[in-house]
């Protein structure tokens, strides 16, 4: 890479377009930038997450989702290119069934919570979700891939097993919703 990263500040951003990676230019208020920063803000609260005490094959999972998403931004970043595959997405519903395997069934709706690790995860999540939702408006103006959606999709679901992984892991239970829980 060089001395590609050595010029932050450029000001062609100045009149309200940004650079893609095949030199075309957007505005920064268009699907694909939205749906790039969104997947962006997902990495950083990963990120947060991974900053907790976690277990080290929970780490392990979560740093390459990190490098996953940076790679569905670069995809976002570039028109035509695509680095998430099939593979990817394979990788997630594996791991959700790995950490599903040793968790109670579920019988009630959950609230984010339990633990901090738990809190976080769920926070990941629902950030996902906006992501997801991000990447499928772009989709509408641009080429995304199948890949991309479907892993935003499966990490959703990874993220809130996740949170119930954690919770368990450190001795703590999930919050269950009680509804109505004011008219008592």
């Amino acid at each position: 890479m060089g001395h590609r990263l050595s010029r932050i500040v450029t000001r062609t951003g100045d009149d309200g377009s940004t650079g893609l990676g095949d030199g075309s230019r957007v505005g920064k208020d268009s699907l694909r930038i939205q749906a790039l920063g969104d997947v962006d803000e997902l990495n950083s609260v990963v990120g947060l997450l991974l900053a907790e005490d976690l277990p080290a094959d929970v780490s392990d999972r979560l740093l390459a989702v990190q490098h996953d998403l940076f790679d569905l931004g670069s995809e976002l970043a570039v028109p035509g290119y695509e680095a998430l595959k099939e593979n990817h997405v394979a990788m997630l519903e594996t791991w959700v069934g790995e950490m599903n395997e040793h968790l109670p069934m579920l019988k009630e709706f959950i609230l984010p919570g339990g633990s901090r690790q738990a809190a976080l995860s769920h926070q990941a999540r629902s950030v996902c979700r906006r992501a997801e939702r991000s990447v499928v408006a772009a989709a509408r103006e641009a080429e995304v891939t199948q890949a991309a959606r479907q892993y935003l999709n499966r990490l959703s679901d990874a993220l809130f097993v996740l949170a119930r992984h954690l919770n368990k892991h450190l001795g703590r239970p999930d919050v269950l919703w009680q509804p109505h829980r004011r008219d008592a």
